[in-house]
């Protein structure tokens, strides 16, 4: 969600600063802002601007702001409206602390109900701006007892406060106290501590860490630091010093090029053949005794044979293709799978039963729900003296690095390389992959397939980047003619069945994300009972029609579509019954089972051209955020 950056050092902070932004826009934001100290004066200078980051460098164009020490924030709206008065960073009545905070302060209402009564004026309606208040009361109580103006003050003040906060938070805060330090923490949220030659950044990802570092400290949950050109303190909650060895950015953690594509989107589209090689080439290995191909993890598989079961928590994408992951591992390993939103899942959890694997599903290895459902399994299964309840946990993402990969020991990289469009395209292709690959590890490892019917699945995997790329090629340039005719649509209805029909649930939110238009999707058996009652010539009707054992009934559920006067679009290979389509993008004849990976191509790009075509901001889209790390 919002976006953090803090630098401490002898360079200027602000050109560090607005650059660690930029490489931050891919989050999600609606208005950004800066603070830096005056080593000199001691004086803070603060600049917010609503809207984009343009706004802000504009605003900052005609001005000289020294200072070696200054913090950054990109804001997605929470409490309070996209304002220059909410935008961050906030400041105490003296102007003298300033503060930026990802995540949410559950009691802030509490916290300002009593500073309110100490005559405290607040000037925002956001819950961060209790922080910078409640730092210069504490500050105020430490003065009292003759301690220095330094960071170390600061770094008790802190740590005070935020021992009366609930909800979670990353934070980074300013003092005019001390000009040459900077204090940071983190609760649920994350921050990561880049390490310079007597300089740090601080910052919620590593995009905007990767031109001034390739040495990262990531921070683990509940702790604090003080940061000086002099070095790093970091402290745990129960305040012991914290000694570790920082690690190296991944080069795909580095580079962040939109080469000759207009937009991050379309380029990630085309990453996905790619991608497909990365994954062949890390998880499947070839067994030199039989000739036969097995899936090849970094964590021994060897418990799969005692598990009777999959719990799958997810959210958005990652839950669609979780859904495909549960089809996958029902139908084809024989493993009963349930699928859960994390953020449900919290609050509603299923009964422990024995023997469950859980599979946690995030791209960025930060969704607040997804990291917090998984650490109650841990909590409730490690509460049971017994064996067969234990907490058997695989996590599939993207930043191995990240807080959910310090959180699961066992962890599936999909490999994607940084995806800067916030509507996930490449990370969703590669999470499924993901779930390929457990479908068959199960398979062989349960013999619910025969060795033919396995081997045949992995070699319609191994023929995948050809077909991607020439699918990518043909489609790119036939979704742009179609997205003229959705111009004024309002409305759109996707159809799929079995497998496919978690592909027209993304295809679906595809369209909404990027493009703003309403639509939703459905099995489409069920599409007589409710949702035929909104047809008619106004709304398309895209059905997705894969050869197997349902085709025929996907046929005549889009005939009821076109007797009500839809425009209908259909995702299949040319064959029989495939006629019926106003508009066919034709896909590749292939085994069902993997028709999700050819099916989910023109979707994406159907609803990347309308929404390029309607003249929207593809990789940066209204009130979403790539990174969700609040509740």
């Amino acid at each position: 969600m919002c976006g953090i950056v803090a630098v401490t050092g002898y360079k200027k902070a602000l050109p560090l600063l607005l650059n660690g932004l930029e490489k931050l826009e891919y989050r999600g934001y609606d208005s950004a802002g800066i603070a830096v100290i005056n080593s000199e004066t001691k004086n803070i200078t603060c600049n917010k601007t609503e809207g984009k980051l343009k706004n802000l460098i504009n605003n900052l164009n005609d001005k000289n702001i020294p200072g070696t020490v200054g913090i950054g924030h990109t804001r997605w709206a929470t409490h309070g409206k996209p304002e220059v008065k909410n935008a961050h960073p906030h400041v105490d009545s003296t102007g003298t602390i300033a503060v930026v905070q990802n995540g949410i302060i559950e009691n802030f209402q509490d916290l300002k109900n009593k500073l309110e009564k100490e005559d405290i004026i607040f000037k925002s309606d956001t819950d961060t701006e209790v922080i910078p208040h409640l730092i210069q009361r504490e500050l105020n109580t430490l003065s009292k007892l003759k301690l220095e103006n330094n960071g170390s003050t600061l770094l008790v003040a802190v740590r005070n406060v935020i021992s009366d906060l609930e909800g979670s938070y990353a934070l980074a805060v300013l003092w005019s106290g001390a000009p040459t330090s900077l204090v940071v923490a983190r609760k649920q949220a994350p921050l990561i501590i880049g390490l310079g030659e007597g300089e740090f950044i601080c910052a919620s990802d590593t995009p905007a860490i990767a031109n001034f570092t390739n040495i990262i400290l990531p921070m683990e949950d509940e702790e604090i630091a003080l940061l000086t050109p002099l070095g790093i303190e970091i402290y745990d909650s129960n305040n012991e010093r914290q000694y570790r060895n920082p690690v190296s950015l991944k080069v795909s953690e580095q580079i962040i090029d939109k080469m000759n594509f207009k937009h991050f989107m379309l380029k990630e589209i085309y990453d996905q053949p790619e991608t497909a090689k990365n994954w062949l080439e890390n998880y499947l290995i070839k067994n030199s005794e039989n000739g036969r191909y097995q899936i090849n993890y970094p964590f021994d598989t060897d418990f799969f044979e005692e598990i009777e079961r999959v719990d799958i928590i997810a959210c958005g994408t990652s839950k669609h293709a979780a859904m495909v992951g549960s089809f996958l591992l029902e139908q084809f390993s024989g493993i009963p799978t349930n699928v859960y939103f994390a953020s449900e899942f919290r609050y509603s959890p299923p009964p422990l039963l024995p023997n469950t694997l859980t599979i946690g599903v995030t791209q960025s290895g930060e969704t607040a729900d997804t990291i917090a459902a998984m650490d109650m399994e841990i909590k409730r299964r490690s509460s049971i003296d017994d064996k067969k309840f234990k907490p058997n946990l695989i996590a599939i993402t993207n930043r191995k690095e990240s807080s959910i990969g310090r959180q699961v020991s066992k962890i599936i990289d999909i490999c994607a390389g940084i995806e800067v469009g916030v509507a996930a395209t490449k990370t969703f292709f590669a999470q499924l992959l993901s779930f390929y690959g457990l479908a068959i590890n199960f398979a062989q490892v349960k013999g619910t397939k025969s060795s033919n019917e396995i081997d045949q699945l992995i070699s319609e995997l191994i023929n995948l980047p050809p077909l991607l790329e020439a699918l990518i090629d043909k489609h790119n340039e036939s979704s742009k003619k179609l997205a003229h005719d959705f111009f004024n649509i309002k409305d759109v209805i996707f159809l799929g069945r079995g497998i496919n029909y978690p592909i027209a649930l993304e295809g679906a939110l595809k369209l909404k994300e990027i493009s703003y238009i309403h639509a939703a999707g459905y099995p489409a058996g069920e599409m007589k009972h409710g949702p035929i009652a909104l047809l008619d010539k106004k709304v398309p009707v895209i059905s997705i029609a894969s050869p197997g054992e349902v085709f025929d009934k996907v046929i005549s559920n889009a005939q009821e579509a076109k007797a009500r006067d839809s425009y209908l679009i259909g995702i299949a290979p040319e064959c029989n019954g495939t006629e019926i389509f106003d508009c066919l993008m034709q896909i590749p004849s292939s085994n069902e089972w993997v028709t999700p990976l050819l099916n989910i191509i023109p979707l994406q790009l159907l609803s990347y051209h309308i929404a390029a075509h309607r003249g929207l901001d593809v990789d940066q889209p209204r009130n979403l955020a790539k990174s969700v790390t609040v509740e």
